[in-house]
């Protein structure tokens, strides 16, 4: 089956349709997301242990998991990972490999989620691809607690720009007024994901990351929510044109961010804002 066909059986390659964290302490993790995001949750039994299933609104919205074994070895790090559509799986690993990036897990059925790999791009950023089973993905993104939006942080947008749209079917542009360290991937003429760079706000330590976008109705509650708990912020709060945002690390060291749609200034730009 090509790309073009296999894509008309589900959401479009590419398309973000889940996102889950690994947590070393999951009843912590639950916790923690549960007062700053709202969300509840229902267990699930895996190989790997119990797996938290996150709801917002009664919807499916993410998933808190416990640490994979296996995985590169050492200490497990916590992380947000957001999922790409693949109709083909293997053949998105093999697109990976051939594009300098590095396959962490997988390609695996794991299920009702259907099949799923975790990689890692050349510039050190890790992110899943993911072929649907009888999970459908994300159940809600326009509530309080749901996915709204991901970006690439990257310290090597070069890389990025040359190896997100050699995997996946993007088409990648800079916005039409000159920010150098800004980027967004299409589908057609849909933007559906970001590309930001890591300047000094990020401490040099951190790993390169996609930072998902969780909608909350009030950021600057959700932040006093969060440090409360111990998080810490990174970036913000600040307006834009997509709401008032602000991206923290957890207690447990994964990078988040949120957004308060409510907040946008004028809207958010055009498709054709982008070359």
């Amino acid at each position: 089956m090509t790309r073009e066909g296999a894509a008309m059986a589900g959401p479009p390659e590419g398309t973000p349709v889940w996102a889950d964290a690994m947590f070393t302490d999951l009843e912590g993790a639950k916790g923690f997301y549960g007062d700053v995001l709202g969300w509840t949750f229902g267990e699930e039994v895996t190989e790997y242990g119990n797996r938290a299933q996150a709801y917002a609104g009664g919807k499916a919205v993410a998933a808190l998991v416990p640490p994979m074994p296996g995985r590169d070895g050492g200490a497990p790090r916590s992380v947000w990972c957001l999922y790409l559509a693949s109709p083909d799986v293997e053949a998105t690993a093999r697109r990976v490999r051939e594009n300098g990036g590095r396959i962490l897990m997988g390609p695996v059925a794991v299920g009702e989620p259907g099949t799923v790999l975790l990689a890692r791009d050349p510039g050190g950023v890790v992110f899943g691809a993911c072929r649907l089973g009888a999970r459908r993905g994300f159940e809600a993104r326009a509530v309080p607690g749901a996915y709204r939006w991901a970006e690439v942080r990257t310290r090597d947008p070069a890389k990025a720009d040359a190896f997100f749209p050699a995997v996946f079917p993007f088409a990648a542009g800079r916005p039409a007024d000159g920010r150098a360290d800004a980027g967004v991937f299409r589908i057609g003429d849909d933007p559906v994901l970001g590309r930001a760079g890591m300047g000094e706000d990020f401490p040099p330590d951190m790993a390169p990351f996609v930072s998902v976008y969780f909608t909350v109705a009030d950021t600057d509650a959700a932040i006093g929510r969060a440090t409360t708990h111990g998080a810490k912020v990174v970036v913000g709060p600040v307006d834009g044109p997509f709401g008032r945002s602000a991206t923290l690390v957890d207690p447990q060291g994964a990078v988040f961010s949120l957004v308060d749609v409510a907040r946008a200034e004028g809207g958010p730009p055009r498709t054709a804002a982008w070359a």
